[in-house]
């Protein structure tokens, strides 16, 4: 009667209750839940009058219509979940099913969920533990030439966390569960083709960060002592490079001598330390220092102060990754030259290193540099001075606030500056150099060296499970 998706989600069904089956078609499971006595109760839902009326006809055919209630409803809408133990949705997308579950998310404690995503099965993870449930079992399993995931969840307060980015794609399949590897062998090659694609597109740091997952996925994660993180760190981008005002370095050890588990942000919030604590990570890499400042107390509030509560270190890389090689200012060069020709010629703005000067093969208008910028940082405007020079070929960079580094790009011939955090006596001497600055804002024209630093660190310990923490935004909105 079932084919072996719905047999498994059958065989996964407590029979400690009514079940609901919804989106279910032809009610095929309600037929084999009843007739194999394994429940005495099932509420089949439907969004189409279609479908009921062919599951009207199922259940007359097994003469079960008095244990069947067939209900017109989108996902769980019109459902009474009075007295039902477990819901099966089966056949969806995995995003229509997160959907369906947000509708009725309060109302779904002490039921088992048995989950059946024909696609985007890492969205669904996802969600269930982001709303404090918990897988109680995953299992694979093959139907033709296909292979599924079903998800058996409960909810679980006590247990709640957040998935990475990797665990949400790799599931929670037993070690003998030979479907399971196979599953994530199919999923490893598919992570593998995108991640090719994308090397041969020129996106290195999305390509590295796909392959990666891909090896993970076949040989699994590691962990990597942090004392070996913060040497190769020192190599790439030497702490000797920060500015004597500057607080870079390993800032919080907690004692921990390996990590599994990264989480990159450009700043140590305490919604960043109470992310990396719901995904179990033991590193926290910032750009600005969690400390900067010499500290004369410290209260609950402080993100250092939860840091050692939550047993988890941090390493700040500030002014050292904005002067070295492959860093801040490089990394915003490198996005600029993709999308339009640059002279391989680069130059330091200052004697730190801090910024860089390079040239347009031909020169450009403000107008499509505006435009440039804008998909490099992934803002929708941007600021410039009101007088300024409309077409311009020699640019200044200088990531964060470096507004006072114009009058240094003046000198060296440069027509603009690309930076962030411009002071309003800088706009003034701008307008009246006719000198063009693009004012990008501190955080966008920093936080995409997060991407630069997963792709290194993938690349160099390929165990580790990097992630980009989703709380790493900007401090502000715009009303």
């Amino acid at each position: 009667m079932l084919d072996n998706r719905l047999k498994l989600c059958a065989d996964m069904v407590s029979g400690e209750g009514a079940v609901c089956d919804v989106g279910t078609d032809h009610a095929l499971l309600a037929a084999e839940l009843i007739t194999s006595g394994k429940c005495k109760k099932v509420i089949a839902s439907d969004i189409k009058e279609g479908p009921l009326e062919a599951a009207e006809r199922t259940v007359k055919k097994y003469g079960i219509s008095d244990k069947v209630d067939l209900v017109l409803s989108d996902g769980l809408e019109n459902v009474s979940l009075d007295g039902v133990s477990d819901i099966v949705i089966a056949g969806m997308g995995g995003e229509t099913i997160v959907k369906i579950l947000e509708n009725r998310a309060y109302d779904l404690d002490g039921i088992r969920l048995i989950l059946q995503p024909m696609s985007k099965p890492e969205i669904l993870r996802k969600w269930l533990f982001d709303n404090n449930f918990k897988a109680m079992t995953e299992r694979a399993v093959e139907d033709g030439d296909k292979l599924y995931s079903v998800i058996c969840a409960g909810r679980d307060i006590e247990a709640s966390r957040n998935l990475t980015e990797f665990e949400a794609i790799a599931g929670f399949f037993e070690d003998d569960d030979e479907l399971g590897k196979k599953y994530r062998q199919k999923e490893a090659a598919r992570l593998a083709k995108a991640g090719n694609s994308l090397k041969n597109a020129g996106k290195f740091d999305d390509a590295q960060h796909y392959l990666t997952m891909s090896q993970k996925l076949l040989n699994g994660s590691g962990s990597i002592p942090v004392g070996e993180i913060y040497k190769f760190l020192d190599e790439k981008y030497p702490f000797s490079l920060q500015e004597k005002w500057d607080n870079s370095g390993y800032l919080v050890n907690t004692g921990f001598k390996k990590c599994r588990k990264i989480l990159l942000s450009l700043d140590i919030t305490n919604l960043a330390v109470h992310e990396a604590d719901m995904k179990n990570a033991d590193l926290i890499i910032s750009h600005h220092p969690v400390i900067f400042d010499p500290i004369k107390k410290i209260d609950r509030f402080a993100p250092a102060y939860n840091l050692i509560e939550s047993g988890i270190s941090a390493i700040c890389m500030h002014t050292n990754l904005d002067a070295a090689e492959g860093g801040t200012n490089t990394v915003i060069l490198r996005k600029i030259s993709e999308l339009r020709d640059t002279c391989d010629e680069v130059e330091p703005l200052d004697d730190s290193g801090i910024g860089c000067i390079f040239n347009f093969k031909e020169p450009v208008d403000i107008d499509e540099l505006s435009e440039i910028l804008k998909c490099v940082f992934k803002i929708d405007r941007i600021k410039v001075n009101r007088y300024s020079m409309k077409v311009v070929s020699k640019i200044a960079i200088c990531s964060g606030a470096g507004g006072s580094l114009m009058g240094l790009a003046v000198e060296k011939g440069c027509d603009a500056l690309i930076t962030g955090d411009v002071k309003h006596d800088v706009w003034i001497d701008a307008n009246n150099r006719f000198f063009t600055i693009f004012d990008c804002g501190h955080f966008h024209t920093e936080n995409l060296v997060l991407w630069e630093l997963r792709r290194i660190l993938e690349e160099k310990f390929p165990l580790l499970d990097v992630e980009i923490a989703e709380t790493s935004v900007d401090p502000c909105i715009y009303l």
